[in-house]
């Protein structure tokens, strides 16, 4: 005798782990989900809270593995869902959030003198070792007039989406030239970053002074070696 289910598919969706359903919709979407990529289209809302209660769960068994007493250390009673929420909506919110709304304005006064936006401070976290990496970023903008102008702070609200994800610094630069490229449509790109990685700082060599450095140059910036010297001139970098 065939015993039919009264399960409601419903309720077996509803046991199913957060990160599962929004992985399947990556997958069917075919789209990449590496540790710098944002994923925010693909999570419904009200999921980024279950998401956050799971990766709190997660976390306590973390913290079991590694032989804390959460349940009589007063310190780490709450861990687990302090590192949760840090993770989700703080230093890796740029994965799970749409990107910041940029108002765009024509170029009316038709500049075309080379503009610089910086030192931006931006935060992030590197994808080896989840350490962080702090430091800062200059850009350079050389405008058309067809140039659409957006605003000095929106520069540093799209570093702060780019940044707010698990990064290796040389992708990050290029991820936010390609943002910036595509919003303003300039005839010429550079941005600098400079940034110190604790990763080498609190482990590994513990060297607390190196810094990296890199940066990207496109259009007239990389065809012009007269004005890429004028942009790095004008940075005022220290050490």
């Amino acid at each position: 005798m065939k015993i039919q289910s009264t399960m409601n598919p419903s309720d077996a969706d509803e046991g199913t782990p957060v990160s599962v359903k929004i992985r399947e919709r990556l997958a069917a979407a075919r789209k990449r989900f590496h540790a710098n990529d944002n994923i925010a289209e693909f999570i419904e809302p009200g999921e980024l809270e279950k998401l956050l209660d799971e990766v709190e769960e997660k976390m306590k068994g973390v913290l079991s593995s590694l032989v804390i007493d959460t349940d009589n250390d007063h310190n780490t009673d709450n861990t687990a869902r302090r590192v949760a929420k840090m993770y989700v909506n703080e230093v890796f919110r740029g994965r799970y959030v749409t990107g910041p709304a940029i108002t765009e304005f024509p170029n009316v006064g038709h500049l075309n003198e080379l503009m610089i936006v910086g030192p931006i401070t931006v935060r992030s976290a590197c994808s080896h070792h989840f350490c962080p990496v702090i430091g800062k970023i200059w850009i350079g903008v050389m405008p058309n007039e067809h140039t659409n102008v957006i605003g000095l702070s929106k520069y540093a609200r799209l570093a702060e989406w780019i940044m707010g994800r698990p990064q290796i610094q040389e992708e990050a630069v290029v991820q936010l030239a390609d943002l910036i490229q595509e919003k303003t449509q300039p005839d010429g790109l550079a941005i600098v970053m400079e940034a110190s990685h604790y990763c080498m700082a609190w482990r590994g060599v513990k060297d607390m002074d190196s810094k990296l450095i890199n940066s990207v140059m496109r259009g007239v910036f990389l065809k012009d070696p007269n004005l890429r010297r004028e942009f790095l001139s004008l940075i005022p970098r220290k050490g």
